[in-house]
């Protein structure tokens, strides 16, 4: 498959989700927030980072970017879409999920492995996962943590859309443990912690986050 991977300016992650995609068994394709077309591509990367360097929100400002109209148009025909970190927030900010990430609780930026609990394998990021299964991958955010009304919160819960929640510890301040939520046809998802750092030995992270990559060609396969 063709992953598109979108840089904003201030995106720190892009090359890590490159390297993920690939590793993943995808042809990885950059995108630039200014392109106006997806150039053919099968699913999309939102990556980390500080894109337009978190003016006003983080996110804010990247729903703007012509790119964007495209991913929102892709997704809302069912294109597979992931946003890692900033891109949860931008998708947030985007409408493509609800709720929204802000200040950590604790009012400082974490950085570290984390452990999580995959909550919904029937994305096509998580079908590699088993359900319950539980993982451990870099998490490093200052605005991190998931917030939305009562009602919201019930509906992802009721509606099977918690994707992955914190283990042992919460990072943020982020509501029931939520560390990634998927929209309700199941095609995009977003994510707090970062699957692209740990997805070879080499960087010691482990393997743990490469299911999110591999998921795309298990979820073609069994559609």
């Amino acid at each position: 498959m063709r992953v598109g991977v979108v840089t904003f300016p201030g995106s720190l992650d892009d090359a890590d989700a490159q390297r993920a995609v690939r590793i993943g068994g995808h042809e990885a394709v950059a995108l630039w927030h200014g392109d106006h077309d997806l150039r053919g591509v099968d699913a999309v990367v939102l990556p980390g980072g500080f894109s337009y360097g978190d003016y006003l929100r983080c996110g804010a400002i990247s729903r703007f970017a012509p790119v964007m109209t495209e991913v929102v148009a892709a997704a809302g025909r069912g294109m597979p879409v992931l946003g890692i970190c900033n891109g949860f927030q931008i998708l947030c900010e985007s409408h493509l999920l609800p709720g929204a990430l802000v200040r950590n609780d604790h009012q400082k930026f974490v950085c570290r492995d984390q452990r999580l609990r995959i909550e919904n394998v029937a994305t096509p990021w998580t079908a590699s996962y088993t359900d319950g299964q539980e993982v451990t991958v870099v998490l490093k955010n200052g605005e991190g943590g998931f917030v939305a009304d009562v009602a919201t919160l019930d509906r992802l819960e009721g509606e099977g859309r918690v994707v992955a929640r914190y283990l042992d510890q919460n990072p943020n301040g982020s509501l029931r443990d939520i560390a990634g939520i998927t929209n309700e046809r199941g095609n995009v998802v977003g994510l707090m912690p970062h699957p692209e750092h740990a997805v070879e030995e080499l960087t010691g992270a482990g393997t743990d986050g490469l299911g999110f990559f591999t998921s795309l060609a298990a979820a073609a396969f069994a559609s």
